[in-house]
């Protein structure tokens, strides 16, 4: 490992236990039936974001810039020698596709959440859910073309069957997810991300506040309680439109219905030439102030400067920004690295102007890498 940080396994130093104290006991996912490994992962997430992040990369394991498919490769790798902590999938692919598709997608991404598991990484979702009203649009809003489709997907709406369906498929998908050891592989399950924006069809302009609430509410029971899936964590994450708590959480579903809160936020951190550290860094304080007096998690969910131009980004913005306010923060991802485009790509490879930079955030003991991790999925490690 880059640092010495962690001893696993038993012996030498005490063994690190969590408070059941009732400032402790909030600490727990909303689900009360999660699987020990889920639960280990929420409360070892939360105890690691007191002194240190995971980095996290989009799609980091099943391609990168100019490859995909390779076993056991990442760009983050290749440069650094670890995969990032954290790796992002998608489950776009599990409907709005015919059934040969979507089932083989199913196996790639069974494939790349259990090995995650297995090496010992975390696995975060995002969902870029095709509309199912007028599926030939898309996850995109398109004026003229689109439905608003969230009054039509919440009980009684015209669609609600056909949403109970596509959650069926995806709860029995999680549930097949397993690693080596037999167990369920836990995923942090981000859906409907951004919404406070209007590119996506579920985004505040196409559906009210109460409509909103309750397709995520909807969500979770339904998944939770009716196709008993017990691996996920939740995670809310809008868009960085707000400026204060109040903004935040304008659409916020509830504690009861949220383990995680996040922001994805680009337009701060660079995009189109543009920086604004002071309102990025406020408006992730407002998200870990607000983690810590609900008991939840936090995460910097998303972000990025697109062809890293700036080849100071990583300890300059990315890094000043992180240890800003003593925030708590679980995670910070990345975006993807399309395969093709020879200039979308937010995570460096070999040769890439950033790698240097990159080296100096990777080798800061803030910044945990996947070789840098405890046993995520167990309830007890040790530190030196």
């Amino acid at each position: 490992m880059k640092k010495t940080l962690f001893l696993l396994g038993c012996g030498l130093l005490g063994t690190l236990t969590f408070s059941s104290n009732a400032a402790g006991s909030r600490n727990k996912p909303i689900d009360n039936k999660a699987t020990k490994e889920t639960v280990a992962l929420y409360r070892n997430l939360h105890k690691l974001s007191k002194k240190h992040i995971l980095f996290g990369h989009q799609h980091a394991t099943e391609y990168g810039h100019g490859w995909s498919g390779d076993p056991d490769r990442s760009d983050v790798k290749l440069v650094s020698g670890s995969h990032p902590a954290v790796i992002g999938v998608d489950f776009s692919g599990l409907s709005g596709r015919p059934e040969p598709v979507i089932e083989r997608t199913k196996e790639t991404l069974r494939r790349s959440i259990a090995d995650t598991y297995d090496r010992g990484g975390v696995t975060t979702v995002a969902w870029h859910f095709t509309n199912p009203v007028t599926e030939q649009t898309g996850f995109y809003w398109k004026d003229s073309v689109s439905a608003p489709a969230v009054a039509n997907l919440v009980p009684g709406g015209s669609h609600h069957e056909k949403y109970k369906q596509i959650l069926r498929s995806v709860g029995e998908f999680a549930k097949s997810v397993k690693g080596r050891d037999g167990k369920l592989a836990p995923m942090i399950f981000r859906p409907y991300h951004e919404f406070d924006g209007g590119w996506f069809w579920w985004g505040k302009p196409h559906c009210t506040r109460d409509e909103f609430v309750s397709l995520w509410r909807f969500t979770v029971s339904y998944l939770r309680d009716s196709v008993q899936v017990h691996n996920f964590l939740y995670a809310f994450s809008p868009d960085c439109t707000y400026k204060t708590e109040a903004d935040y959480l304008e659409r916020y579903p509830g504690d009861e219905w949220v383990d995680m809160v996040g922001v994805d936020n680009y337009a701060d951190f660079g995009r189109d030439g543009r920086y604004n550290l002071t309102a990025g860094i406020q408006k992730l304080k407002i998200v870990s102030d607000y983690a810590r007096k609900a008991g939840k998690l936090a995460a910097f969910t998303e972000t990025g400067l697109e062809s890293i131009p700036n080849t100071s980004w990583w300890t300059e913005t990315l890094l000043k920004a992180l240890k800003t306010e003593k925030m708590r923060l679980a995670y910070v991802l990345v975006w993807r690295n399309d395969v093709r485009s020879p200039t979308h790509y937010y995570a460096p490879y070999p040769g890439h102007t950033s790698v240097a930079d990159f080296m100096k955030f990777y080798a800061d003991p803030y910044t945990l890498f996947e070789t840098d991790l405890p046993n995520m999925y167990r309830r007890r490690w040790l530190i030196f």
